[in-house]
This record gives C-alpha cells, structure tokens and sequence, in this order.
C-alpha cells in the first residue's frame, strides 16, 4: 500500500480511535500493522528532516497509538526473561541471518520494541528502546540508558549511561525529542518534551532540558528554550532568584562554549566497538 493510502486510512481511522479495536474493519488493522512494520524497518519516521527543517508524522504517530487499541496482550519469549504486553519484542522472533542483515550489536537485556528503528552500526548496551524510536548508525546507547517512544537519535551519537531521552505519545500534537549527529547526551542526564539537541552538541553529566528549561548562553546572556545550538557544550546551572536573593535559586542549562578539539577528544567515539 502506498504510503499516501495508508495516511489517509489511519488519519480517517483516528477520527473515530474509540470505535476502533481488533475486530475493526482489516482495512483499517492491516494499515496500522503495515505502518507499525515500516517504522520498524526505518522506512517511514515518526519525524524527519527536509530542506534544513525537522517535520513530525503525525500519523505515524496516530497509528502507533490505534496498535494499542487493536493488539491484545499476549506473552513474548526471549533468552533472558519473558514478558506479557502489547508490544513484542523487535527481535524476538529473529534468526541468526535477520541479526546479520541488521548488523547492530545488541548487549544481553537490552530492550527494543517493535516499530523501533535500529541502523546498522549502532552498539546496544542493556537500554530500553521504546516503539517509534530512530537510532541512526553508528550510535551508542549505553547502559540503562532509554530511548523513549518516537524520540529520533541521529548518526554517531553516545548516549551515556542511565541518560534519558524522552518519548511522546500524548498529547498528540506534541513533537518528539530530536537529538541530531555527533552528539555526546552525558550520564543521568535528561533530554524531554520534544527538545531538539542540534548536530554536534555536548550535553555534560547532569543536565536536564524540557521545554519549560532556561538555555542561558553564559558568553551573550542570551535565554532559549526547547533547543540546543549546533556544537555547544551545555553544562547545569542556576539562575539567581531577582526578587529575593535570599530565595533559592532556579535550575538551568548554561551554555559555556562551542566544542573544541580538546572536548571532542573526551567524546568522541570509539571505533572499536563498531567494528
């Protein structure tokens, strides 16, 4: 089915979301499994890039959303654990040719979703990859880190250990965490509410950026919120309480320089463990 098809059958079927359920029309059943396959093959995302600027699907998301409405709960199976949802496993079902021709290393207890999207290249450590979710090639996401639903991480990126990135699935209309190429997310840190951190950016240990987040650049004073510029370094941070210097003081992002040679050699890849 054309991808124009399939749009305009899961934009029609959500206008109706709570009259939909398994025994809906197979239209309507086969459209969304078709959409949840795509996105598990990285043929269609949840959001992309054109002409310089990011777009969101919104129907993609939409027919994540139906999936749940039309699959029953029913058990999974793999080497470490069993599970009962919604959602089986990507891999689950895998031969040792379906590993090879994904070409992903995937670390014991790790756990990917199907509908996620993972290239080849990518190093999974035991994380949680949500439905919905792009990992470009090349890409690391580290122990106990998480991928949260449709969030989109670009190519070459090291998202450390117990880091976040936050997923989006309601409200609607809301857009997904958006972490472009080259960047290093810091341990514990937390990337949410459809923030876009752009190429290149190093978010040190620590920090946690939501829309509502003041981005304070400590060279200009310049105040931004929900994006983080190509190729800063972003540091935590507090902004002094004005109407009451005795008061506490609010939690920020700082932007304290532009990535060096001296930073990108504490971060940058270790091509090692791609090969």
């Amino acid at each position: 089915m054309k991808t124009e098809e399939l749009e305009n059958i899961i934009n029609e079927a959500f206008e109706k979301k709570q009259s939909i359920s398994e025994k809906s029309d197979r239209k309507i059943l086969d459209s969304i499994n078709e959409t949840i396959e795509l996105a598990d093959k990285g043929k269609i995302r949840v959001a992309e890039k054109k002409n310089g600027e990011w777009l969101v699907n919104q129907w993609v998301k939409k027919a994540i959303l139906l999936s749940f409405r039309v699959n029953k709960m029913t058990m999974s199976k793999g080497p470490y654990t069993t599970w009962y949802d919604k959602v089986p496993g990507k891999s689950v079902s895998w031969s040792e040719e379906d590993w090879k021709k994904a070409a992903y290393r995937h670390v014991p207890n790790g756990v990917v979703r199907k509908g996620s999207f993972i290239a080849k290249g990518v190093v999974l450590m035991p994380c949680f990859v949500n439905l919905g979710a792009y990992v470009d090639e090349g890409t690391m996401i580290d122990t106990w880190a998480s991928v949260g639903s449709c969030a989109q991480v670009g190519k070459n990126c090291h998202v450390s250990g117990g880091a976040g990135i936050g997923g989006v699935l309601e409200p609607l209309q809301a857009g997904p965490v958006i972490v472009e190429d080259n960047c290093f997310i810091g341990a514990r840190s937390e990337i949410a509410e459809g923030v876009l951190v752009e190429e290149g950016a190093v978010i040190s240990m620590g920090v946690y950026i939501g829309a509502s987040t003041k981005i304070v650049d400590r060279e200009t004073g310049k105040i931004t919120y929900g994006k983080v510029p190509a190729y800063s370094v972003v540091v935590p941070g507090s902004m002094p309480n004005k109407k009451n210097q005795a008061g506490p003081s609010l939690y920020c992002a700082v932007i304290v320089k532009k990535v060096d040679e001296k930073t990108r050699s504490k971060t940058s890849i270790n091509d090692l463990l791609r090969d």
